[in-house]
C-alpha cells in the first residue's frame, strides 16, 4: 500500500478564441488560457453560463417555494407554532453539515422564537446514538413540552421514530438531503431536494442549504419580524456546503460564493467586533483567513467534525458558531482544536495498523476491502477508509469489533450492547462504485446500515463478517465483469515550474469554490526534481507535537532557475523519488506564510529520469587523499571533472549522504559524487564542552550575537549535537534566545540542582562521542558498503 496509481490526463478540447478572451476579462493579469480550457471542459460554453458561474451577481437563485406544497406546509406549521407560542426543538446532526444546519436554524428560527425557552436544539451523540431520530431523544423532548421537531440534515427515513413522536403529540418537519423513503412519512412537511428533478438548481443542496431555504421562506412570509438580515446566515451555509460531499453547482455554488464573502468580511473585523467570534478564533487557530474554500475544507470543516469523532457529543459546536461571547467562544474553539489534534493522532495510528493488515491481503483477488480490529476508535474509521479507498482504488469497509463503540452510520440509532457482539464501522467508495447499494444488497447479514453512494455506516454480528466479506466481494466482481479496479489520479493541465505563481493562481481561482463536479484543478509537472526536503510532526496550537507528518520541499525543472515551494501532507521526505520525476499537484496560497505553493497529490519517477540513463559510476572514492581539499578548493591539478559534486565534510549519518546522492540524480547534466573527506582530527568531548561554555560566557559578557553556523564551525559539531549542548547550557543558568538569524546567549548563574546539571552535561558528552564514532566510521567504511546502501534505497 499504496498500489501503483494509474495517471490520466483530462481530454483537452481547445475553446474558441472568443471564449478565451471572455475569460481573460475576468482575469486581466493572465492569459486566461488555462482557466478557459478548464471551464470549457467542464461544460461552461457560452457568455451567460460564464457570467453566472464566475460572478454570483449574474446568477438568479431559486425561490424557496420551488419546493412546492411541502414548503407551504412547513411554513404553515411554523406560523401556527409562532401564533400559539409552541415550543420547538431543532434535531440536528453531528457532522459539519449537520452542525451548521442546526446553527442556521438556531439563529434563523431564533428571530421568530425565543431561544432556550421556545426554541431548543438536540444533537445526537456520535458514539452512542449515531445519525437520525431516536425514541430516547424524542422522549426527552416530550418531557420538555416540545410540540414540534424540525430536523436538519437527517430524518427522511426515520419512519418508526416519526410515528412514535406523533403518538406523543409531537409534529415533525423534516429538512434533509439524504436518501428518500419509499413512501412519504406522516410528517407535517418533508423538504428534501431529492424530490426535485435531477437537473433542478436546488437538487444538490446539502443539509445546511435546505435549512437555509426553510428560514428564507419564513423571512419572506413574516417579513417584519426578524431583526437580523437573512444574509447573516450565509457564512454558516458556506461552511456546511463546502465541508459536505455535494456538487457545488446551481444554488449550491451561489450560496457558497456569497457565504465565503461574508466569512472573510467578518474575519477582517477586530476580534471583539466579529459577528461570529468562534468562527474567527477557529480560523486563527488553523492559520486561515476565510477567503478560500480550502480554508473550510482543510480548516473549519475537519475541526467541527473532529469534536463528535473524539468526544461523541458535539452540541457545544452550535454555541461556538453562534454565540457572541468572545471569551466563551475562544474557550470552545480551543477545545475544538485539541479534539482535532487528537483526531489526527488517532487517524495516523489507525492508518498504520490498516496498512499492516493490507499487507496480508491479495489485492489482485480483492474487490472490496473489509478489515476489522477490536481496538480501532469508531470516530476515525470513515476518514481512514476514505484514504485506503483512494490509494487502492477499491471500496473499503473498516469495522471496530469492540461492542461498546457505536456505528458511524446514517439514519439509525443503535444502543450500545455487549450481547450479541456487534462490529460497527464505516465504508467509503471510489471509482463510481455505488457503495450504498452494494451494502444494502447484503441487508440480510447486517444489523443496521445507512448512507450515500460514496459513504455508508453499518453494524453486523461479528460472526457474520467472513460471510459478509465474501458476499460483497462476489457481488462487486460480478457487476464489474472484466473491469479492473485501479487507483487513479487525473491531471487537468500540464504546466512547468515557471508557470507556477500568483498569475496562474489568480487565473485558476476563477473556478472557486471547487467541489464535486468542479474539482480543484490538478496540475501535471513533468521532468522535475525536489530539493531541500524535510519533514516534521505537526504541532498543535499549544506548540505540542502531533503524530501527523508533513513534508516541505522545493521543486525545480528546466523551465526556470528558481525553485518553487511545496508541501506533501501525511508523507515523509524519504518517500519523494530520487532523480527526475513527474508529479501531480494543486496550486495554493499559504495565508500563514504569505506565499504561493503547491500541494503534492501524486509523484512518480520520470521515464526520462537520469536514474534510467546514467552510464557512469555514481560514486568516486577520494577519501583521505593528500591535498584533495586544496585541489577541489583551488582547482590546482584537480583530478575531478567539473561535472562532479564533491563532499569534503565527513557525514555523521546515512541521511546526509543520501541527500548528496539525490542532488547528483536531480542535476540537469550527468554528475558523479566524489566523497573527498579526510579522517577527522577529533578533540576530547570534555574539551569541546569547555569550549562551548567558554564561548557562551564570552558572548554573555560582551553582549554579542552569534549565528548557529558560526557556533558549529567554531566547535566542530553537528546541529543536532549543538541542540543537546544548548540544553546543557540552560541547566547551568544560560538563556538562549533567537533574534532573526542570530542567537543571544546570556548567563544568570543559578543554584541549579547539581544532579540535573551533571545529567544534562553527560547527555551532551554522550552525543559528542556518538557523533565522533560516526565520523570515524564514515572515514573508513568501504565504498562497496556505500554503494550497497544506495542501491538498496534505489539511489543507483
Amino acid at each position: 500500500m499504496p498500489e501503483q496509481q494509474q495517471w490520466t490526463i483530462a481530454a483537452t478540447e481547445q475553446p474558441p478564441e472568443w471564449f478565451t478572451q471572455a475569460v481573460k476579462q475576468h482575469a486581466p493579469a493572465s492569459s486566461g488560457i488555462y482557466a478557459a480550457q478548464l471551464l470549457w471542459q467542464r461544460g461552461i460554453k457560452d457568455h451567460q453560463q460564464l457570467a453566472a458561474f464566475i460572478n454570483y451577481k449574474a446568477y438568479q437563485p431559486a425561490s424557496p417555494f420551488e419546493f412546492g406544497q411541502e414548503m407551504h406546509l412547513a411554513i404553515a406549521r411554523l406560523q401556527q407554532a409562532y401564533n400559539i407560542k409552541e415550543k420547538i426543538a431543532i434535531w440536528g446532526d453531528f457532522d459539519a453539515d449537520g452542525i451548521t444546519a442546526t446553527s442556521v436554524l438556531w439563529d434563523g428560527l431564533g428571530q421568530f422564537f425565543t431561544q432556550n425557552t421556545q426554541l431548543i436544539y438536540y444533537i445526537p451523540n456520535r458514539l452512542k446514538e449515531s445519525h437520525g431520530l431516536n425514541n430516547q431523544g424524542i422522549d426527552n423532548l416530550a418531557k420538555q413540552g416540545c410540540k414540534l421537531i424540525v430536523t436538519c440534515d437527517t430524518g427522511s427515513t426515520n419512519l418508526e421514530e416519526i410515528i412514535y413522536a406523533k403518538q406523543l403529540g409531537i409534529d415533525v418537519i423534516v429538512t434533509d438531503h439524504h436518501t428518500l423513503p419509499t413512501e412519504r412519512p406522516p410528517v407535517a412537511a418533508i423538504i428534501n431536494p431529492r424530490y426535485l428533478p435531477r437537473e433542478h438548481q436546488l437538487f444538490n443542496l446539502s443539509g445546511v442549504a435546505v435549512a437555509y431555504k426553510l428560514v428564507e421562506a419564513l423571512y419572506q412570509t413574516l417579513p417584519n419580524v426578524a431583526k437580523h438580515p437573512l444574509e447573516d446566515l450565509l457564512d454558516l451555509v458556506a461552511v456546511g456546503l463546502i465541508a459536505d460531499l455535494v456538487q457545488l453547482s446551481g444554488d449550491c455554488r451561489y450560496l457558497a460564493q456569497m457565504g465565503i464573502q461574508r466569512l472573510q468580511a467578518d474575519f477582517q473585523q477586530p476580534a471583539a467586533a466579529r459577528r461570529r467570534p468562534g468562527v474567527g478564533r477557529l480560523l486563527e487557530l488553523c492559520q486561515k483567513s476565510g477567503d478560500r474554500p480550502t480554508d473550510i475544507s482543510f480548516g473549519l470543516g475537519p475541526r467541527i467534525n473532529a469534536v463528535s469523532r473524539i468526544q461523541g457529543d458535539a452540541s457545544f459546536c452550535v454555541e461556538l458558531l453562534t454565540s457572541r461571547d468572545t471569551k466563551r467562544c475562544n474557550e470552545l474553539a480551543e477545545v475544538t482544536e485539541l479534539a482535532n489534534t487528537r483526531r489526527k493522532s488517532l487517524q495516523k495510528d489507525v492508518q498504520a495498523q490498516v496498512a499492516q493488515k493490507l499487507t496480508q491481503l491479495d489485492l489482485s483477488t480483492t474487490s472490496v476491502i473489509v478489515l476489522e480490529d477490536a481496538q480501532w476508535p469508531a470516530g476515525v474509521l470513515g476518514l481512514v477508509a476514505g484514504q485506503v479507498a483512494q490509494e487502492t482504488g477499491r471500496p473499503t469497509i473498516l469495522l471496530s469489533t469492540e461492542s461498546a463503540i457505536s456505528a458511524d452510520m446514517e439514519n439509525e440509532y443503535i444502543p450500545a450492547s455487549s450481547s450479541p457482539p456487534l462490529a460497527r464501522g464505516s465504508a467509503r467508495s471510489v471509482n463510481s462504485v455505488d457503495l450504498y447499494q452494494l451494502v444494502k444488497d447484503q441487508a440480510h447479514l447486517l444489523h443496521r446500515f445507512g448512507g450515500h453512494p460514496f459513504a455508508a455506516g453499518l453494524s453486523l454480528l461479528v460472526e457474520n463478517i467472513p460471510l459478509f466479506t465474501a458476499a460483497i466481494n462476489q457481488q462487486l466482481r460480478q457487476s464489474l465483469g472484466s473491469t479492473t479496479l485501479t487507483p487513479t489520479v487525473q491531471a487537468d493541465l500540464t504546466v512547468t515550474v515557471a508557470d507556477l505563481g500568483k498569475e496562474l493562481f489568480l487565473e485558476l481561482k476563477l473556478l472557486e469554490p471547487c467541489g464535486m463536479g468542479n474539482p480543484v484543478p490538478k496540475l501535471l509537472i513533468q521532468n522535475c526534481w525536489f530539493e531541500n526536503s524535510w519533514h516534521r510532526n505537526q504541532q498543535d496550537w499549544q506548540g505540542k507535537k502531533v503524530q501527523y507528518i508533513k513534508t516541505e520541499f522545493d521543486i525545480r525543472d528546466d523551465s526556470s532557475r528558481s525553485a518553487f515551494p511545496g508541501i506533501w501532507w501525511g508523507h515523509y521526505k524519504d518517500e519523494l523519488p530520487i532523480g527526475r520525476c513527474d508529479c501531480i499537484a494543486e496550486l495554493d496560497y499559504n495565508t500563514f506564510k504569505k506565499r504561493y505553493e503547491i500541494r503534492l497529490i501524486a509523484v512518480r519517477p520520470s521515464v526520462n529520469s537520469a536514474l534510467n540513463t546514467r552510464n557512469l559510476p555514481l560514486i568516486l572514492d577520494l577519501r583521505n587523499q593528500e591535498h584533495s581539499a586544496l585541489r577541489t578548493q583551488h582547482g590546482l591539478n584537480a583530478p575531478l571533472p567539473l561535472t562532479e559534486l564533491i563532499i569534503e565534510d565527513c557525514p555523521t549519518n546515512w541521511d546526509d549522504l543520501r541527500a548528496w546522492l539525490r542532488r547528483c540524480l536531480t542535476a540537469s547534466s550527468s554528475q558523479q559524487l566524489a566523497i573527498a573527506w579526510s579522517k577527522p582530527n577529533l578533540q576530547p568531548p570534555n574539551q569541546i564542552w569547555l569550549t562551548l561554555v567558554g564561548i557562551a560566557k564570552y558572548l554573555s559578557r560582551t553582549n554579542q550575537l552569534v549565528t548557529r553556523v558560526q557556533l558549529l564551525e567554531k566547535i566542530g559539531i553537528t546541529d543536532q549535537t549543538l541542540l543537546v549542548g544548548i540544553k546543557a547550557l540552560k541547566s547551568l543558568g544560560f538563556t538562549v534566545k533567537r533574534q532573526d538569524r542570530y542567537l543571544q546567549i546570556t548567563w544568570y548563574p543559578s543554584e541549579s540542582a547539581e544532579n540535573l546539571t551533571n545529567a544534562a552535561v553527560e547527555r551532551f558528552l554522550a552525543a559528542v562521542r556518538e557523533e565522533q564514532f560516526q565520523r570515524q566510521y564514515f572515514a573508513e567504511v568501504p565504498l562497496s558498503t556505500i554503494v550497497a546502501i544506495a542501491s538498496y534505497d534505489n539511489l543507483v
